[in-house]
């Protein structure tokens, strides 16, 4: 068993996304904290593998975003699920910081 303080994790680099690796990787899945400051994107962006992935909103608000000009609004507490192959993305309102889950990884 392996505990992670994502308290710890909450540092921002300004005008960019700040990542932490918090679980090792293995054949099953992979976990990635990503914080990101007010303003930044995370472009959309897709992966031509079969899986799945979530993203998690931990804090703050903004919006998952996905193919063409699709916005959902996003804030503490929801979480996206999609298969890796669909377009994904996120954009911050304000500091974000998401969990986002790989399974299998890659």
């Amino acid at each position: 068993m392996k505990v992670i303080q994502l308290d710890e994790t909450n540092e921002y680099t300004p005008g960019a996304m700040k990542r932490f690796f918090l679980v090792q990787d293995s054949a099953y899945f992979k976990i990635i904290n990503f914080n990101l400051e007010a303003g930044v994107t995370f472009p959309v962006h897709s992966h031509d593998l079969d899986g799945d992935l979530s993203i998690q909103i931990l804090e703050g608000n903004g919006f998952f975003l996905g193919k063409g000009d699709t916005e959902l609004p996003a804030k503490k507490g929801d979480i996206l699920v999609s298969q890796i192959r669909e377009p994904h993305g996120v954009r911050a309102e304000t500091n974000l910081r998401i969990l986002v889950t790989i399974s299998p990884p890659i």
